[in-house]
């Protein structure tokens, strides 16, 4: 069986990611048996689709290309976030992100969503995607996943307070379970009551900060330029600053011995991993720790570094 792992990032870690998947391919010795890169998730910025997390910068057509052939030749997915639930009308036909999902469509990329006003848009216009129903839904109970396994959905991510809550997780008909995807690492805290409203500020965030580029200002983005609320102020929670192991200490954490040795035999095979923002030692320490055999994890991290200096990518001063 398949441990299919979907991974953070497809601009500020689109070079550490191919490095990695290449290391996956040409060194499978190092990793667990059954892992699999299912897909490589995120957005191109300035997208005002995008949700989940604030991602800022720019990314030109031949940039969106480049990243689009080099994941999609080795056969792994690129993955939208497009999960902003702010979206209106007016911004379904927002031009930058028609391009994107017009280089992108084939039969391999797909799609992650949020608004039913943005999803029916994409079933309509883009009938190739495969669409993800998004966590940012915050389907809390086991009837949510349910109810969005009937429909036509690829996939369908988990909230996260339904981890290791595991005779609720048996209610999911069996044939179902591998396509319920399972969010490992979360920052957030347990029954996090902002979590939601992160969300709705994030894809604020999202559309002021396309409205700043397109405006052509040279000067730093101030969300509260365009808004009353800062989203820095309005949300009283200590989650994004949680480490690695940190995480590791939350109820919600999913382990990679309870990957293997609990949701592999219950028929559950999607996994994902946050850290569209996070930086390479992040990711090099989790995406390690969850797919790299426990006794092979320092030499493969050893290997991982030494690519990503050769490649630029890193510095390890000497």
């Amino acid at each position: 069986m398949k441990a299919r792992f979907h991974l953070p990032g497809i601009t500020r870690n689109f070079s550490f990611n191919l490095i990695f998947a290449h290391m996956l391919k040409n060194c499978p010795y190092y990793f667990r048996e059954g892992v699999e890169i299912a897909s490589f998730f995120g957005t191109f910025p300035p997208a005002v689709w995008n949700g989940g997390r604030n991602v800022k910068g720019r990314c030109d057509e031949g940039f969106i290309k480049q990243v689009l052939k080099a994941f999609n030749d080795m056969g792994i997915p690129v993955r939208f976030t497009f999960t902003n639930p702010c979206i209106t009308e007016e911004l379904l036909h927002d031009e930058f992100c028609n391009r994107i999902l017009e280089l992108a469509y084939n039969d391999l990329n797909e799609v992650i969503v949020n608004s039913q006003l943005l999803e029916d848009y994409i079933r309509d216009k883009y009938p190739k995607y495969k669409l993800t129903s998004s966590t940012c839904k915050r389907l809390d109970t086991i009837d949510g996943p349910i109810s969005e396994l009937k429909k036509d959905y690829h996939i369908v991510v988990l909230d996260y307070d339904l981890n290791n809550q595991y005779d609720l997780l048996e209610k999911i008909p069996p044939g179902d379970r591998n396509r319920v995807e399972i969010l490992c690492n979360t920052l957030c805290d347990p029954k996090c009551k902002m979590r939601k409203e992160h969300y709705r500020l994030i894809g604020e965030n999202s559309i002021a900060y396309n409205e700043y580029v397109k405006s052509g200002k040279t000067t730093p983005f101030n969300l509260s330029d365009y808004y009353e609320i800062n989203e820095e102020n309005a949300i009283h929670c200590k989650c994004r600053e949680r480490n690695s192991f940190e995480i590791r200490k939350l109820p919600t954490h999913v382990s990679p011995d309870d990957i293997w040795g609990k949701y592999m035999p219950m028929g559950f095979e999607q996994f994902k991993l946050e850290g569209r923002t996070a930086g390479r030692i992040f990711l090099t320490e989790n995406y390690l720790y969850y797919m790299a055999k426990p006794e092979c994890r320092d030499e493969a991290r050893l290997m991982l570094l030494f690519n990503l200096e050769k490649n630029g990518i890193i510095r390890v001063d000497k």
